[in-house]
């Protein structure tokens, strides 16, 4: 059995090579959503037993509650990431689960005792809004010690945001960004330091996503449809690409982990396409290079979308995995010619489809969502959550039933998946009643949280 280890010494790793050498993730820490459940508990931070020697394989041995109710938390990311290799000083400690609902920030200890984490500090939402004019916290990366945080919308919950900045004692030195030259909409982000370029999505205004979907405000164009590319040292915009009706709400985007590489890709969730995003020359070009092609459906009066919801890029850059959420399909595809990916693996979990309802003996409410995969490359969480309003208009039964967290098996060298049949949480049967589960991260850092200079 592989080496496994409860986190990293310092701050990560000095290559994606030795990354991948790392030993084997033995927790995880997967957000647990109380919102929206009829649960009257705050959100609250689970770790999960991933060692499969351990008599508590694959169920939550601690719960962080949060300090306040109705956060939403969605995404988390660390202080200090690979990019911070070099800095004796830097240590990845602590753990930002941000509110979207509430724009708190909570930071949490993970190093103390990473079976048992704990709350360090809540920086509050209400000082964010007075202080930046920004609200909806979204995306967390490190940026060498201090940290950057993309923002979705402002004090009152309009586009187009921005980007918070934070320093390594989490105060708030206000905000990062000095132009969005005409941005309408923020989501995610991520940099790549040798070519001075950062990369931005869009979601929509939380106003507008926060109650719930509606296909009628996209074509009133309050749904994003635009890739940003700044200039990361002068902390501006250099050029915004439209994307038109190819690229309807492009959400995650990742680089190739190579910090000399200009390839990335970002998942377009409503037109269920991926986009490749590169460099040639002084120029940054895009195309579109996966399609999904949308199903009939007897209760839909359109055919249904797959809706790219997650992606992210394996740590040696060879694989791309994304799922579609209302589908409920989880794809790998081959990327060395970035420009030319090759469907190498498929499975089901979930979905309107009904191809794949009960995973593990649990009947699964919802569809493939978050994904976090192993360093390694060999096994990819799943988790079935996207936003509390979301799930309970298109997943209905999620309210009551709960979430899922499961484990994929991938095959490294010729590609393949399926589905790990001893593997499963099922966050229905929580002590204080069914919650749903978002993101998933390791106590070592994951293929969607480093950055290398």
């Amino acid at each position: 059995m592989s080496q496994i280890v409860d986190c990293c010494d310092g701050p990560g790793y000095a290559s994606p090579e030795a990354a991948m050498q790392a030993p084997r993730e033995r927790l995880l820490y997967t957000v647990a959503i109380n919102v929206g459940t009829g649960v009257l508990k705050p959100d609250y931070l689970a770790t999960i037993d991933a060692d499969p020697s351990s008599p508590n394989y694959s169920t939550v041995v601690s719960r962080c509650p949060m300090p306040q109710i109705g956060d939403e938390l969605h995404h988390t990311g660390w202080n200090a990431c690979s990019s911070c290799f070099a800095d004796p000083t830097a240590s990845r400690r602590y753990l930002l689960a941000p509110g979207v609902r509430t724009s708190n920030i909570n930071v949490i200890d993970c190093a103390t005792d990473p079976r048992r984490p704990r709350l360090h500090k809540v920086i509050a939402g209400e000082e964010i809004k007075e202080r930046t004019n920004l609200s909806a916290p979204h995306t967390v990366h490190c940026y060498g010690k201090d940290i950057i945080v993309s923002m979705l919308g402002d004090a009152k919950g309009n586009a187009p945001g921005g980007f918070l900045h934070l320093n390594s004692e989490f105060e708030i030195l206000g905000r990062w960004e000095n132009d969005l030259a005409g941005m309408k909409f923020n989501y995610d982000f991520w940099y790549q330091p040798r070519h001075n370029v950062m990369v931005s999505s869009e979601w929509a205004a939380p106003n507008t996503f926060l109650p719930g979907f509606d296909l009628e405000a996209v074509g009133l164009l309050k749904y994003g449809r635009e890739l940003h590319f700044w200039n990361f040292a002068e902390r501006s915009v250099r050029k915004t690409v439209y994307l038109g009706e190819d690229g309807l709400v492009p959400l995650e985007l990742r680089f190739h982990h190579d910090p000399e590489s200009s390839h990335g890709f970002v998942g377009a969730a409503l037109s269920s396409n991926i986009i490749h995003f590169y460099r040639e020359g002084d120029d940054w070009l895009v195309e579109k290079v996966i399609d999904v092609e949308n199903e009939r459906h007897p209760e839909w009066p359109i055919p249904l979308p797959g809706m790219i919801t997650a992606i992210l890029i394996s740590m040696n850059d060879r694989f791309l995995y994304f799922s579609n959420w209302l589908h409920g399909d989880i794809r790998q595809y081959d990327i060395s010619d970035p420009h030319r990916p090759v469907l190498t693996g498929q499975v089901w979990m979930g979905g309107l489809l009904g191809k794949a309802p009960v995973v593990n003996d649990v009947e699964i409410a919802g569809g493939p969502q978050m994904i976090q995969l192993s360093l390694d490359g060999k096994r990819l969480y799943v988790t079935t959550s996207l936003f509390s309003t979301w799930d309970n208009q298109f997943f209905p039964d999620m309210r009551n039933r709960g979430g899922v967290l499961a484990m994929v098996d991938c095959d490294t060298e010729s590609g393949g998946m399926s589905i790990n049949p001893d593997f499963i949480v099922d966050f229905g049967k929580e002590p204080d009643g069914p919650t749903r589960c978002h993101e998933t991260r390791y106590p070592g850092g994951d293929c969607t949280s480093d950055i290398w200079l």
